[in-house]
């Protein structure tokens, strides 16, 4: 099997700051390749003419993967993400959601609704992410890359029941609950979020690598 890659690729929720991810990646193995991406227009980042949508963000981290990567993704970034693992297949080594919605309609699974504190914290966000719905929920089973699903054991904004959903439609999905975080843990407990991620890689293969074997 050949070695596998340990370019990382870490994709940031609503706010579009790449330093959500900063204390993870301090976590990681020096060794391993990191990339922090940013969102244009999001949260206080600024703004890019040529985004403008869920189509535009998968295009800026497609871009990012010159080659097979490990990809990180929290809550709004997982929209994202999913969609790299769908359209991008032989460059996803392994595929790591943390408190996402994943597509789906979070409020029936009993999520607060996230958007009236986030606008009034974020007043200059582009209003594209407050409105535009992916439904992903057609095409979980066509992801192959390994998936691990960590999710906060309190979050308001994607409960657990949500990373439960999605443990059972992406074939081989990992579930983790994090016993007392909520949506913030990629934040507040980058420790505990890296050492999943890295016996996660360290221990399941990658599609990339069987295939090729």
């Amino acid at each position: 099997m050949l070695k596998l890659s340990h370019r990382t690729v870490f994709l940031p929720g609503a706010t579009g700051d790449s330093s959500f991810w900063f204390g993870v990646g301090k976590c990681l193995p020096r060794s391993w390749e990191k990339r922090f991406l940013s969102w244009p227009g999001l949260g206080n980042q600024d703004p890019d003419p040529q985004v403008r949508g869920f189509t535009d963000l998968v295009r800026l981290a497609a871009g990012q993967l010159t080659s097979p990567s490990i990809v990180i993704a929290q809550s709004m970034g997982g929209i994202v993400a999913l969609q790299l693992a769908l359209q991008c297949t032989e460059r996803i080594t392994h595929l790591v959601l943390v408190a996402t919605s994943g597509g789906l309609d979070v409020a029936t699974f009993g999520a607060a609704d996230w958007r009236p504190d986030f606008l009034r914290c974020y007043p200059r966000t582009a209003r594209w992410v407050l409105e535009d719905k992916v439904d992903l929920s057609n095409h979980f089973q066509e992801i192959v890359a390994p998936t691990l699903l960590l999710w906060g054991e309190v979050d308001p904004i994607s409960p657990p029941a949500v990373g439960h959903r999605l443990a059972e439609e992406i074939r081989g999905a990992q579930l983790r609950i994090i016993p007392g975080a909520n949506h913030e843990m990629g934040v507040l407990m980058p420790d505990v979020v890296a050492s999943h991620v890295l016996g996660f890689v360290s221990n399941t293969p990658s599609e990339i690598g069987l295939i090729r074997r």
